[in-house]
């Protein structure tokens, strides 16, 4: 659930000018600097002075709001709001001094097809594929190394969904925001819990009738549950850390562990995920941060083979060509 309480202005101090530009994605304080993320410059120290006087004035109001305690015993407080992420460290626990970080998470999209044609973020011929993908009901991974914007990404193609079709997103902290960003559909949201982990969510989607299961991470054993959802013909979205979409076979099986089914479970990654979106991040000539699709691809398993397609790579389109498996199929379920 999310949290249904809200700071207040004057509550943040020295955190609020960052707290308040839109560009900022995280503000994090490592006990003694203040270190900003921001879209466009990138990661920088700022020169606001943080005392010692507001952390601990800062961490009582957070503890009071969400009635935690916060000690040298109860050493992490995490607290969540409609918009912002805050997980705090005790001076016990994080020996340098007491650490904050705030994460925002807008209920908004901040891609557009202008945006993303006029940013160069991925070239048209390849963003219009990408959109008749998921109107062909086809399942996406998107990748990339952590902070390059895979859940932004997965937000914008969200939205090509048909409101008819049931989307159930599954999330530990609520950055999706399905509902808000996509009013008009079926929606059901799950947030994990120590009641309600993330492979009992997954299992629990097929008796809520979707057509989508949206995994904002895949991160252990639970991607195996994931695909074996998918097979039975859901179709989804989910994140992954990687650097390079040939990786993704070893990288899921790595997550899945040892198991006697591996050639089995290889076999589905390579069926049941069609799409792998990468997004990279670069500094331009200007100094600013440049989010870009990297590298597109293809997974198809045929005639008992599997395969990789790449489309796209280092920004640049590699391949007009569709498979034929998945031409196939995206001239069937686009009639």
């Amino acid at each position: 659930m999310e949290a249904d309480w809200e700071l207040q202005e004057e509550d943040f101090g020295v955190f609020l000018p960052f707290v308040q530009k839109k560009e900022v994605t995280d503000i994090d304080f490592n006990g003694r600097e203040l270190w900003i993320t921001d879209l466009e410059l990138g990661r920088y120290r700022a020169e606001a002075v943080v005392t010692e006087e507001f952390v601990e004035e800062f961490t009582h109001r957070i503890a009071n709001r969400v009635n935690k305690p916060f000690n040298r015993i109860h050493n992490v407080l995490e607290a969540e709001t409609k918009t912002l992420r805050i997980s705090i460290v005790h001076e016990s626990a994080a020996v340098s001094g007491r650490s904050i970080c705030i994460r925002k998470s807008l209920p908004e999209v901040r891609h557009t097809v202008e945006s993303i044609l006029d940013s160069g973020y991925c070239p048209l011929p390849i963003l219009s594929l990408l959109i008749n993908c998921v109107k062909a009901k086809m399942n996406f991974a998107f990748c990339g190394e952590p902070g390059v914007g895979k859940t932004e990404c997965a937000k914008f193609f969200s939205g090509f969904i048909p409101p008819n079709q049931r989307a159930i997103t599954i999330e530990d902290n609520l950055e999706m925001h399905f509902r808000e960003i996509n009013p008009e559909n079926d929606c059901v949201e799950l947030q994990v819990s120590r009641e309600l982990s993330y492979t009992d969510a997954i299992k629990l989607c097929l008796r809520q009738n979707p057509k989508w299961i949206i995994l904002s991470e895949a991160r252990s054993t639970e991607v195996q549950y994931l695909l074996e959802q998918w097979s039975t013909g859901v179709c989804g979205f989910t994140t992954l850390h990687l650097d390079d979409l040939r990786n993704l076979p070893d990288r899921i099986m790595n997550m899945i562990g040892r198991t006697k089914d591996a050639g089995r479970l290889e076999n589905y990654i390579y069926e049941f995920i069609s799409v792998g979106v990468l997004i990279r991040q670069r500094e331009d000539e200007q100094g600013r941060q440049k989010r870009y699709v990297d590298q597109v691809c293809f997974y198809e398993r045929h005639q008992g083979k599997n395969n990789i397609y790449m489309l796209m790579e280092e920004g640049q389109i590699l391949s007009r060509e569709i498979p034929k498996d998945i031409k196939r199929r995206m001239e069937r379920t686009m009639v």
